[in-house]
């Protein structure tokens, strides 16, 4: 075990600075609750979703979960997502996933602007994830990730891995994550150009009160990459809460500090970077909404329904 734990810090540590990235739909969040906290889930462990988080997260999950989710975004750019995990005895649990994005179609034309027809771009994530107890309150994950891309005629594939652990101190209802994200290379490029996937390195907590129905998270994205001043190196940071109301409602709300700060127009940002959902419980069905603002561009709307059997 401490061989296990050993490599995977060593992952954290080397990781360094991605210059230019591709696939940078990986980034994107699918799903409408954790969408709604901002993306605050590296440190979840009660959702299926939590595999495009951190694959240590799966360990905690119970029965086998299953969670699809679809994300209106700008323009007519549509994307969905699917989750699912189920635990194979003594061996541990295992979860797959699927990220697929569709940008819409265009008119192509040549360097003359005559008119060649029409074509689309898709890119997908197939995800392959395992977990496992490294110690008491202590779990290990990693996953496997083929990435397709598609532009007209033209395509790039790629091979990814992600590793993680999760830490739980159930007495304080606590419980810590760290991720990094997109390891990997390209197969096959458009052109000639090789470039780097969208390496991520984040940690998180997440905390329940005792005595609210609340539950607070907090992640720091994107440690990985370089920044003259240390303390910009911290301000790709999210917020999420998420209020119980009853066994039926829950409320969220979350805040993306980077993003804000990315969508602002001059001295304008309105609401971006903000978020909020609900969740509906109905029997064994699950049934969430996630509004993302995107200040003055306008916002995306995500749906998604999780059950288990």
């Amino acid at each position: 075990m401490k061989i296990i734990f050993g490599g995977l810090l060593a992952v954290f540590l080397s990781a360094g600075l991605n210059a230019q990235t591709t696939y940078e739909f990986l980034r994107t969040d699918m799903n409408a609750r954790t969408a709604a906290l901002g993306g605050s889930f590296v440190s979840g462990n009660d959702d299926a979703n939590v595999l495009f988080f951190n694959p240590a997260g799966i360990e905690l999950l119970e029965n086998d979960p299953v969670s699809f989710s679809f994300m209106k975004h700008l323009l007519d750019i549509n994307s969905a997502s699917l989750a699912y995990s189920h635990e194979f005895g003594d061996i541990g649990r295992f979860g797959a996933g699927i990220k697929f994005i569709n940008y819409g179609t265009f008119e192509g034309k040549d360097e003359f602007g005559s008119e060649t027809g029409s074509f689309s771009a898709n890119e997908a994530a197939f995800i392959l994830g395992y977990s496992n107890k490294l110690e008491e309150n202590f779990y290990y994950g990693v996953n496997a990730k083929i990435i397709y891309s598609n532009i007209a005629d033209r395509n790039s594939t790629a091979l990814a891995f992600d590793a993680g652990l999760h830490y739980e101190i159930p007495s304080q209802l606590l419980n810590f994550g760290i991720a990094v994200l997109n390891i990997g290379t390209q197969l096959s490029t458009y052109y000639d150009t090789r470039e780097n996937l969208p390496l991520d390195i984040t940690v998180g907590v997440s905390k329940k009160l005792e005595h609210l129905p609340l539950k607070l998270y907090l992640d720091l994205h994107k440690l990985n990459e370089d920044s003259e001043d240390f303390i910009k190196r911290f301000q790709a940071f999210s917020i999420g809460a998420e209020f119980t109301l009853s066994k039926v409602l829950r409320l969220r709300f979350g805040y993306e500090n980077e993003k804000r700060k990315e969508l602002k127009i001059g001295s304008f940002a309105g609401l971006a970077g903000f978020n909020a959902g609900l969740g509906l419980q109905i029997s064994d069905y699950r049934f969430d909404y996630g509004f993302s603002s995107m200040g003055a561009i306008g916002a995306l709307h995500r749906i998604s329904l999780t059950t288990s059997f």
